[in-house]
């Protein structure tokens, strides 16, 4: 027995095909950043740069001296303290309408069992398919006809639901256990107990998640801010931003830095929550 055992090769050390393979992933994952990050780092380059090194070629990446002055071009080119706040309050708004609304619809067709669920959440995804634009037209007339153009209700109303923040949560809840349910209804709680007491803290990835997209979608809305508000008391730095670019000019320096001005925000939110939208997303779709 001894004998058979010296001649059985012993298995090989899987080590050095596992490193190999991590060695490839981590490259691929560099590349990577270095695709999404690129942009970035070159609009902040561009931002230090005087208006000729934007226009040389073959283009410089590197500013010989940089110009911190353009970001104070900004502020004397718009009105950019008040166009972030009209940013702020407009993003503001929808999130926390979106966090409200879609969370009570998305409990409602996950958990609640009523005649013709099926079909009126098909109608919810339905408007998915349908381009934005095509309610631009009517959605303006309304607006119009109770007055509120050039107005932040204007920025807000309209965003204050979402048919994909309802698909999003309703998946999210469908992940939940029923036996929590069951075990607050036998300690006398009602539906609205159980969905803000129970339901909603452990939902708390999927809410993040909807929350760090929204914000991405309403502090970068272009199309309907341009359509609503033509003051410039009342846009928001998305349009504020896009005035700077002229029919034959454009003044690079001053539109990069406050790209990048307007960018911060949104990246320090994204960094600091980063982990929980990444768990909200998975968690939301590993049950249909």
């Amino acid at each position: 027995m001894s004998d058979v055992a010296t001649r059985v090769p012993a298995p090989k050390a899987s080590g050095k095909p596992l490193r190999r393979k991590h060695v490839g992933v981590h490259v691929v994952l560099i590349l990577g950043a270095v695709v999404m990050v690129g942009p970035f780092f070159w609009e902040v380059m561009t931002s230090l740069k005087t208006l000729g090194e934007t226009m040389t070629v073959p283009p410089t990446v590197f500013p010989k001296h940089a110009q911190w002055s353009n970001y104070g071009k900004v502020f004397d080119t718009l009105p950019f303290g008040q166009m972030f706040w009209n940013s702020t309050l407009q993003t503001v708004g929808r999130v926390l309408g979106q966090l409200v609304l879609c969370s009570m619809a998305g409990y409602a067709f996950a958990r609640f069992e009523f005649r013709g669920r099926g079909l009126l959440f098909g109608l919810f995804l339905s408007v998915l398919m349908v381009p934005s634009q095509l309610f631009l037209l009517p959605q303006y007339e309304i607006i119009s006809g109770l007055g509120w153009l050039n107005s932040i209700q204007a920025l807000v109303v309209p965003g204050l639901f979402s048919a994909f923040g309802t698909f999003l949560l309703r998946q999210f809840f469908l992940t939940l256990p029923r036996e929590l349910e069951e075990a607050a209804r036998l300690d006398g709680a009602n539906h609205w107990q159980i969905f803000t007491r129970v339901m909603l803290p452990l939902a708390r990835p999927g809410l993040v998640a909807l929350a760090v997209l929204d914000v991405l979608w309403s502090w970068n809305d272009l199309m309907w801010p341009l359509v609503v508000n033509n003051d410039p008391t009342k846009m928001p730095l998305s349009v504020g931003l896009a005035s700077l670019i002229g029919q034959f000019t454009v003044d690079t320096t001053t539109l990069m830095a406050g790209s990048v001005l307007a960018t911060l925000p949104v990246l320090v939110l994204f960094i600091a929550l980063q982990r929980q939208f990444i768990q909200g997303i998975a968690f939301s779709g590993s049950k249909g």
